[in-house]
Parts: C-alpha cells; structure tokens; sequence
C-alpha cells in the first residue's frame, strides 16, 4: 500500500479508531543491560498483554530472561517506522506489528517468511486462528506475520429506539434494514431527533459492505475489479436512497467514524456498521445514554442471497512480523509463539484485544465479559479485508470513494459512478 496518498490516511485511520485508542510516542529501541526483546507497534499492543500481576508475559519473561521493549506510535507512523526499520542494513528491533493491508510484494519482501519456522518449532494449534487473518498476511503464498488482533465490523442497533418505533428484532435483510432505518428515522419519546443509520464517508468498509451485500465486491482478493458491477450498483443505490430519504444525517459528507460511536450512544442514530469490539464503549454507562440498550448482529444480506451465500463482512487485522534485517530472529519467534498462544490469546481477549483464535470465543469468563462473542466467531469466520494490498490501493480506495460519494449525494447517476470507477481505477490495478 502506498504511504502518501488519502487511501493511507483514511485506512490508516480505520485501523487506528477501530483496533486502539490514541499511541504513546516512545523515544527509540532501548539498549539497556541484559536480554532485550525490542518490539514496534501500537500503544494498544501493549496494553493488552497486561501489567504487573497481570502481566500475560510474566512467567515467559522470567523464564527467557528477557525483557520486551515497546516503542509505540499510533497506525500511521508505526508502519512507515517499521518499514523504514526493516529496509536499514540491520534494525535493533525484533518484531514489529503491521495492518494486514499493508504487505503489498515490496513491502513483504522486506521481512522474514516464517512458513520454515512454523514447522520446526511450530504455534500451539496453528488451525485454531481464524483462516481469512492468516491469509491477510500471507504474500505469494509466503507468510509473513502471525495474525494478532483483528476489528470484524457488525450491524450496531439501538433496541430501545427500535422499540418505540414498533419494530421487535433486528433485521435479517438488507431489505429489513432499509424498511427499519425508514421507521426509526423520527423524534424519539427523549425528543432527540433521530436517524435511521450514521456511516462515515470517507472510509471504504461501507460500499464495500453494500456492495457485498448483493454479491458484488470491490476488488477481490484476486485482485479482480468490480466482478459484478450490477451488484456494486445496487449497493449505491441503497446508500442514496437513505440519503434521499433522510435516513443518513444531512452531514453525510462529513461525518467521521467518531461520530458514529456519539451518535449512537446519544441515540440519535438508530443503525450504525462499527466492529464488534466497539460494544464496551458503546454500553459504557458512564458514556452512554442506553447502557444494555445497544447491540449488534451480522451485517444482513440481501433478501435474493439470503440462504444461498454467506454475507463477507469486512474485517481488518494485525499481525507480528520479523524484518529480515533483525540480529536476533530465534527470540523473535520465540516471542511471537507465546504471544500466539491460547492462553495469551485468550487474556488478551479479556483485555479487550480482537482475539484470532477461533477457539478463545467459547471461553466462558470471555463470554461472560463479551455478550457478543459468538455473533463475532461467526461473523469472523466468512469475513475477509476490504480488497486487498497493492501499490496503488491508495489511489485506487480515493477514487471510489469520490465517485461514491457523488452517487450517494445525487451529484452523479449511480450507474455513471460505478462506471467511471471502474474505468478510472482500471490503470492503478496490478498487471
């Protein structure tokens, strides 16, 4: 994926709200006395394995006689500091963390291939982590990272204004969902003014979902432009048909991810798409004014595909990776096995992490924390990025975005749209 271009800044910015809060800058890698682990990525990386008794590393560390080290940044300036790490002569930092949208061919070759170390001192139960992380991070059939943590967007719903507006569950269509929003666009008994469904513009996951909701796609992971055209139309037409409707905020063209969460927590949006790990700020009491009121399910199909395919939500992932520039890639992996391990995995998952094993999500004390843990394992199982990594993404997810917007504000026919991206990004697609 390019570095320079809005694609980096939008998606960038997806991973940052969606996986962590805000990264603490650290200084540089640490050169203190003693075994060091020097470790890349985001403030939350680290927060989830824990502190002090509750440290996930605490018998590892003791027993390896090693400390890890974090440097941390937020998603933008992690990536392009572990790239620029990785391509030096030698780096001081062992493991990185990297988006799984980022690894384009270039970029890949820049870290270890760990498929040999996988199978001389191979992950505990390496099946167990859900197939669609690991092949985000796999690159002509290389794999270059060890899937971590993971945001699988969900369909967020305010039972209570769903309630007033007579409707009793959530929607199992795509049809349902427009009918529903259209009901739940009105002044609620607190007398807000409420619409039907926020999204943000300027991130991709949302047509992408539309379009996938009908059976279309963006580019697929065979790099494949707009397979079904006709599809990707449909999901436009749904978007500005809730526009039109007032069923999007008349801020559309502006509205933030952020936004999203305030909207719904102040119930002036019944619908939202956020990723399932949103559901603690969501109910958060102190924060929100529906506590136990929000939920979420599957993004919903279309009436016509219901039954006959399942719905690819759109999920996005990280992974530990090794720059084959580090001095010591024994430790590295070392690190990355324990990590990778159920028993982290799962602590990890009660820390609020996006736990990749498939297995963590039947953990009672999870369940337990996590009311939505099984909607989550079953939407995970189908869901797969919003198109795959390659040079010009950035240009490419810009481009669509612009057209789509047009479409979605009445600026431009659907139809006109869906052409001109897929003439306009034809030229930016790999050969």
């Amino acid at each position: 994926m390019s570095d320079t271009s809005a694609y980096a800044v939008t998606r960038r910015r997806f991973m940052g709200t969606a996986l962590g809060g805000a990264a603490v800058l650290a200084a540089g890698p640490s050169f203190s006395a003693g075994k060091v682990l020097n470790i890349l990525s985001h403030k939350v990386h680290q927060t989830v394995l824990g502190t002090g008794d509750a440290d996930l590393l605490k018998d590892w560390r003791a027993s390896n006689g090693v400390e890890p080290t974090f440097t941390t940044f937020d998603s933008n300036p992690l990536q392009d500091r572990l790239f620029r790490e990785a391509s030096l002569g030698e780096t001081e930092y062992g493991v990185g963390y990297m988006v799984d949208n980022r690894p384009t061919k270039e970029i890949a070759a820049l870290f270890e291939p760990l498929d040999d170390m996988l199978k001389t001192d191979a992950i505990e139960d390496f099946a167990d982590i859900a197939p669609g992380l690991v092949q985000g991070m796999t690159v002509d059939g290389k794999l270059i990272g060890i899937p971590v943590r993971h945001a699988t967007q969900g369909l967020f719903y305010n039972e209570a204004l769903l309630e007033e507006a007579g409707i009793t569950a959530p929607p199992t269509t795509l049809e349902e969902l427009v009918e529903q929003a259209r009901k739940t666009t009105f002044t609620s008994k607190a007398g807000t003014p409420v619409v039907g469904m926020i999204l943000a513009s300027d991130l991709a996951v949302f047509p992408v979902m539309f379009a996938r909701a009908f059976g279309g796609d963006f580019i697929t992971p065979d790099f494949k432009l707009m397979p079904e055209p006709a599809a990707f139309e449909k999901g436009l037409d749904v978007l500005r048909t809730l526009f039109e409707a007032g069923n999007l905020p008349r801020s559309y063209a502006t509205t933030k991810n952020d936004d999203q969460v305030t909207w719904l927590q102040q119930g002036r949006a019944a619908f939202t798409v956020l990723p399932f790990a949103r559901n603690g700020q969501l109910s958060n009491p102190e924060q929100s004014k529906y506590p136990g009121r929000i939920k979420a399910v599957e993004f919903p199909i279309s009436a016509a595909l219901k039954g006959k395919m399942p719905m690819a939500s759109v999920v996005e992932a990280w992974g530990m990776v090794i720059p084959k520039n580090a001095k010591d890639k024994e430790l590295a992996w070392k690190y990355i096995k324990e990590v990778s391990s159920k028993r982290v995995t799962t602590g990890m998952a009660l820390n609020g992490n996006g736990p990749v094993r498939v297995s963590a999500y039947s953990d009672a004390a999870l369940k337990a924390k996590n009311p939505l843990a099984a909607t989550e394992a079953a939407v995970l199982a189908n869901a797969r990025g919003a198109f795959p990594p390659f040079p010009q993404a950035a240009r490419a997810q810009a481009t669509m975005l612009e057209e789509v917007q047009l479409a979605v504000l009445g600026r431009k026919p659907v139809k006109e749209a869906v052409a001109a991206i897929a003439e306009r990004v034809k030229p930016m697609m790999p050969a």
